[in-house]
């Protein structure tokens, strides 16, 4: 369902019944909590296996049961927007921190205000970047973060050896330079590795690339600016580098699901852009020492050209509790155990994500050279997508309107500046 429909939905379901407010009724099957999980990990499997021990741990304590499932990336955002009108759905969700905007909009979601982010820690406990994402500007945050996350260039040691290359690229020229260097189709091997076909993956870096041409997605009042020249050009620079630049498997326009990733993993690729890809890796069987791990590239001079300094995404994922609970005390509980110190070192540890709470970055285990560059990025260099009601939209449109010219690509079918505005006017044309 559109999102402008579900908000007027919902706003009609609240003048019907007043108001929607928590219950805590002590009636209720407080003992009880329904949790969906973002899909994390290589598998559902993996999540599953993660995050159980940490739940039964949490049921020790509290004596309440935490009912867990773990959905998919493709289904959530559907799920989470059906469960806002549905009052036996879920107590706790993980949530995209992107999507923050967009769901707090329904109002179905408890508001994080002083009084109630105290209850989990308070404001000053989360990291101020990450805790940007959760919500529109000068409204109590919809969520809380729970995993914080940068993108990244991987990119494989020996590959980049056997080119003779010394060091990552640090512009996109020079990516592109190195990459064809490494592209040998006749050997099944390219330069690059990406996921085409996955919308929200492909709005994420058009985010990013516009950022550094000085795009906007969104003007301040929130209305769509989708086919200005600077998107254009920041489209035509990404999906370039298979359609134009020729370093990139034209089967990637058919990735979704992770296929970029097992490439890299399997030598098919020798760069990659993902969030904290090490576990995944590791798991595929890739030796730590085999990959290194840099910032994603700028323009060749950012200030120059008239970009900015961005270089990726406030990436990660936030923890939100549904007004239609009815334990908001034991779903609160459940929140400050998840974003505890013990909580995050090892959850965080486990996916290779970052800590969302600036105390639990004292383990060592985010010392390691990926997590430092993943840290030096989120703090330094990434900036929150926008953060109004129809962002979600943004990444359905725009996100499906370059999957189709990633299709292009692949068909031998130009790629034009006409072409990528056509497609961004009539993504604009449906909000």
């Amino acid at each position: 369902m559109p999102l402008r429909r579900a908000i007027l939905s919902f706003a009609a379901l609240t003048l019907l019944s007043g108001s929607v407010a928590a219950c805590d009724d002590p009636a209720a099957d407080a003992k009880t909590l329904v949790y969906w999980a973002s899909n994390q990990g290589p598998s559902l499997d993996f999540d599953r296996a993660t995050l159980q021990p940490q739940l039964d741990e949490f049921e020790q304590r509290t004596g309440i049961h935490v009912k867990l499932e773990v959905v998919p990336w493709s289904d959530l955002l559907d799920r989470l927007m059906a469960a806002t009108k549905d009052d036996g759905g879920p107590d706790v969700v993980n949530i995209g921190n992107t999507w923050s905007a967009s769901l707090q909009a329904t109002g179905a979601f408890v508001p994080f205000d002083g009084r109630t982010l105290d209850k989990v820690g308070g404001r000053d406990r989360f990291v101020p970047n990450a805790l940007a994402a959760a919500g529109a500007p000068g409204t109590p945050p919809s969520a809380v973060p729970l995993y914080s996350l940068s993108y990244a260039l991987y990119y494989n040691k020996r590959m980049f050896a056997d080119a003779g290359i010394a060091s990552p690229p640090k512009t996109w020229d020079e990516l592109v330079a190195d990459g064809k260097r490494l592209t040998r189709p006749a050997k099944g091997q390219w330069g690059l590795a990406i996921e085409g076909g996955n919308p929200a993956e492909n709005a994420h870096h058009a985010f990013t690339f516009s950022q550094q041409y000085r795009g906007q997605w969104f003007a301040a009042d929130g209305s769509p600016t989708f086919d200005t020249d600077e998107n254009v050009a920041a489209i035509k620079r990404y999906v370039g580098l298979m359609a134009d630049e020729h370093i990139v498997n034209p089967a990637g326009a058919g990735y979704a699901k992770n296929e970029s990733r097992a490439d890299f993993a399997a030598r098919k690729a020798a760069m990659l852009l993902w969030q904290a890809a090490g576990p995944s890796l590791q798991q595929a069987g890739m030796n730590p020492d085999e990959y290194g791990v840099a910032p994603m590239p700028f323009l060749a001079d950012p200030y120059k050209a008239g970009g900015v300094r961005i270089n990726s995404m406030v990436a990660g994922i936030n923890m939100a509790v549904y007004k239609h609970t009815r334990n908001l005390t034991g779903a609160l509980e459940f929140v400050e155990f998840m974003t505890s110190d013990r909580e995050q070192i090892i959850l965080n540890k486990a996916y290779g994500s970052l800590p969302s709470v600036r105390s639990a970055y004292s383990d060592a285990a985010f010392r390691t050279p990926e997590q430092e560059v993943l840290f030096q990025v989120l703090n330094s260099t990434a900036a929150p997508l926008p953060q109004v009601p129809e962002e979600s939209r943004f990444e359905t449109l725009v996100g499906t309107a370059m999957a189709e010219l990633f299709a292009d690509a692949a068909a031998g079918k130009p790629v034009t500046t006409e072409s990528i505005k056509a497609k961004l006017s009539s993504a604009e044309g449906k909000i």
